[in-house]
């Protein structure tokens, strides 16, 4: 459920014969074409199972449908079923102010994960500079194992703390834990921390051996 962008410039749809309020007809771009979703359901039904259970890709349906051209039937239904549901999402989000608040937690939450993976990432300014496919994946791997190690210890100290501050007699609800995220992330030195011993005596090397 992301955020809508430029919701002001958004346009609505509907069916033929749909009532619309007359304050409301301006905000309608025009009619979906009903016709085109009723013919060609069956693809549309093929194209959604394909999409779940993974047997296509969705960039290769994607390829396949800007490359068939503007009368293929099938691309008019897939166009004409997206206006409707998304004048349905369009509609419930202004409604519906609890879903408005739960989009935008879940933005929230993706932004801190995203700010935790950008500060555990600080060589070469977060930017993966090499063109080898592996490399890439490699630096992601371990990415994602340190970002979830952070939030991994994050966890297990915060439980620490909730579990002292009620031992000591502080009420603490379950219903206010929900709003701490284990994705905090300042107290944590990405670079990491670097000890000398300068008591340590100095290691010399031996002289070499003479064959």
């Amino acid at each position: 459920m992301p955020r809508l962008k430029d919701l002001a410039d958004q346009r609505l749809w509907y069916l033929d014969g749909t009532p619309i309020p007359d304050g409301l007809t301006g905000l309608f771009a025009g009619e979906a074409d009903a016709v085109a979703i009723t013919e060609q359901w069956d693809q549309l039904v093929r194209i959604a199972a394909s999409l779940k259970a993974r047997t296509a890709p969705a960039h290769v349906v994607l390829q396949r449908l800007t490359s068939s051209g503007p009368n293929d039937r099938v691309a008019k239904a897939l166009t004409a079923l997206g206006r409707l549901v998304k004048t349905r999402n369009l509609l419930r989000y202004l409604h519906d102010e609890p879903l408005r608040l739960c989009i935008q937690t879940q933005l929230n939450r993706g932004e801190a994960r995203h700010g935790l993976a950008k500060w555990l990432f600080f060589a070469n300014q977060g930017e993966f500079r090499t063109a080898d496919y592996e490399a890439i994946m490699n630096k992601a791997s371990c990415l994602s194992l340190l970002s979830n190690a952070v939030v991994l210890w994050n966890t297990w100290q915060l439980e620490r703390i909730v579990t002292d501050l009620r031992a000591s007699g502080m009420p603490i609800r379950d219903e206010e834990l929900i709003h701490v995220w284990p994705l905090q992330h300042r107290h944590i030195t990405p670079q990491g921390v670097y000890f000398v011993n300068r008591t340590m005596p100095a290691f010399i090397l031996p002289d070499p051996v003479e064959t």
